[in-house]
């Protein structure tokens, strides 16, 4: 039972918050909030979506279990009251910095979902920072409303989604408040859905641990940010699983929609590929061309043709104005970031074009773990952790991995990793120590010394590497039986050992 109010709790606040944004009215939505902690609540406990296994249980994980939980419900429903009243800074994640209040990603979106079919370039700097930014200084931006607006630097079909939003809440206010409740209930799901994928006593560690992941301030600083890409990693699990379930257009629709937004869930289209999974890929690239289409009949040729100009940038990194901040340079995670933190440190022809280098060859490097992954014969509870292992590597391929959203994905997978060892002292020793480590979170406005905060940082970045690598080393031990087979669609493939 508490397992299901938690789990209720959870889902009326977010449903709290995205009906205070569709509806604009706080009586109202606390109405629908209150109705679906009970009605989430009743249905988890009727029916569970994982059959809690009590012999998987430790007092220790319980009593873990418990505080973050107690922590992550105060903290989410202190969270949902600012994206609903950004005067109440206090309810804030972070309210003793100015910039995790003011910054928004979430404004990009909007912006560029207001300016497509009408602004000749949705890329077009002038959108997004002010008249008098200087170059050579840290980017000054816009503002809308009390939030400083962010640059878009996603392909244009991302902006169907931001731009069906607005036409139900044009006002961006309200339009924040949607986009956290639908954010944040898509990552539960996910989560729920993921620790069921372990099945029944790994399912039931890794239920109790996920309040891990919502009590990390990386998780909250990202939602209450409206980055994407807890979004888009949520979805991009939930497809998996459906294409698992061989619920393969549901399946496909997830994962085109994600690869189209953020190019990186791509990675897992190659996943599909080296497993033969063909209908599953069909369905991706079939309904990721829809996406396409319909975006061309929504925006135009325009846009597309500026993403293709602006598309250099992002990958190389000169598009992004982050690099014109030592103290945004320090907190990136990505393998191509190390480049200018090197250069912080006075390292000599750190530049741009090296970082391109060791980007592409980290990409044959993620290819190659990617597809030794979808060849190895991973049991369906370790599936979950092959393919977040695989976005976790993905996304260490971009120029710019900023500390907030960099740490949700290691921290999901780290309560899954420690779901499937039985809850020992070492254990759970372990998994706190590495919860720890990648809530090493520092405010840029707070006053570090870029050097410094480099090096603070390094610790998480580190332990998303190790995790990742955890996840290879499983799958490397593991060995098939005699008889043992994967099957791709339409043939059964003897196991690659």
């Amino acid at each position: 039972m508490l397992v299901a109010s938690s789990l209720g709790i959870a889902t009326g606040i977010f449903a709290f918050a995205g009906a205070a944004g569709l509806m604009g009215s706080w009586p109202a939505a606390l109405a629908i909030g209150v109705l679906a902690v009970a009605l989430a609540t009743r249905a988890f406990w009727k029916h569970p979506v994982v059959e809690l296994d009590e012999s998987a249980c430790s007092p220790g994980l319980k009593i873990v279990s418990g505080l973050a939980t107690l922590v992550a419900i105060v903290e989410i429903a202190r969270l949902s009251v600012f994206m609903i009243a950004p005067a109440q800074v206090g309810w804030s994640a972070v309210p003793s910095s100015d910039w995790e209040v003011r910054h928004s990603c979430l404004s990009a979106y909007f912006i560029a979902a207001q300016a497509a079919g009408e602004a000749p370039n949705i890329y077009e700097g002038s959108l997004y920072t002010a008249p008098d930014d200087n170059p050579a200084a840290p980017r000054k931006p816009r503002m809308l409303g009390p939030f400083r607006i962010d640059v878009y630097e996603y392909p244009p079909p991302f902006l169907t989604l931001p731009r069906a939003l607005r036409v139900l809440v044009p006002d961006f206010i309200r339009f924040r408040a949607l986009w956290f409740g639908l954010n944040a209930g898509v990552v539960l799901l996910a989560m729920v859905v993921a620790a069921r994928s372990l099945g029944r006593v790994a399912g039931t560690r890794a239920l109790l641990l996920s309040p891990l992941v919502w009590a990390s301030l990386p998780t909250l600083s990202t939602l209450q940010k409206g980055n994407v890409q807890a979004l888009v990693i949520a979805v991009s699990m939930l497809a998996m699983h459906l294409f698992e379930r061989r619920r393969r257009a549901s399946g496909g629709a997830l994962l085109a929609f994600a690869t189209v937004s953020k190019l990186f869930p791509g990675m897992l289209a190659v996943y599909l590929l080296a497993r033969r999974q063909w209908r599953a890929l069909a369905w991706t690239a079939g309904l990721g061309g829809a996406l396409v289409l319909l975006t061309l009949l929504d925006l135009g040729w325009p846009p597309f043709a500026d993403f293709l100009g602006h598309l250099p940038g992002l990958v190389g990194g000169e598009a992004f104005p982050a690099f014109r901040n030592p103290s945004a340079t320090a907190v990136n995670y990505s393998l191509p970031g190390i480049v200018f933190k090197l250069k912080l440190f006075g390292l000599a022809g750190m530049s741009f074009g090296v970082a391109k280098t060791i980007g592409w060859i980290y990409t044959v490097a993620a290819i190659w773990a990617t597809v030794f992954l979808a060849l190895r014969p991973l049991r369906d509870g370790e599936k979950p952790l092959a393919w977040i292992a695989i976005l976790i590597l993905a996304t260490l391929r971009s120029p710019f991995l900023p500390q907030a959203y960099a740490a949700f994905p290691p921290l999901w997978l780290l309560t899954l990793l420690a779901a499937t060892y039985a809850p020992s002292t070492k254990v759970m020793f372990l998994t706190l120590l590495g919860w720890l480590s990648l809530n090493v979170f520092w405010p840029l406005d707070w006053g570090m010394a870029p050097r410094l905060l480099a090096v603070l940082t390094t610790l998480p970045q580190a332990v998303t590497i190790v995790l990742a690598v955890l996840v290879l080393r499983r799958a490397a031990a593991s060995r098939p039986r005699a008889s043992r087979t994967f099957a791709s669609e339409g043939a059964t493939i003897p196991a690659i050992s």
